[in-house]
């Protein structure tokens, strides 16, 4: 379930409540995952999640999912590492947001 263990993503946000951003995700290969904000109003906030799940649903297609623990919010995204895009939700118990953007590896 940690098909992106030891990499690095860029996520650029285009839509969505953290549109214009950008988020750095470390994938960690013991199922833990820090996220880090690089830009925005939030610059310089990150946070350590206790778990994650990511799988290869085609080639280089990844759909990736985790709860943060820090807004409380669940985020469901898929990774076209091909097309550099994601698309997805965020969601918690009062609120939904359809999400999208482009990615980088780093």
């Amino acid at each position: 379930m940690n098909a992106l263990a030891g990499q690095t993503l860029r996520w650029f946000w285009t839509s969505g409540p953290v549109a214009n951003q950008t988020h750095e995700h470390q994938f960690r290969r013991d199922g833990t995952m820090t996220w880090r904000i690089l830009d925005g109003p939030a610059k310089g906030k990150s946070g350590d999640e206790k778990e994650y799940a990511a799988v290869e649903v085609a080639n280089s297609v990844y759909l990736v999912s985790y709860l943060s623990q820090h807004s409380g919010f669940t985020v469901t995204v898929v990774l076209n590492l091909k097309e550099d895009s994601i698309v997805g939700f965020a969601s918690n118990e009062k609120e939904w947001h359809q999400i999208a953007g482009r990615l980088e590896m780093v």
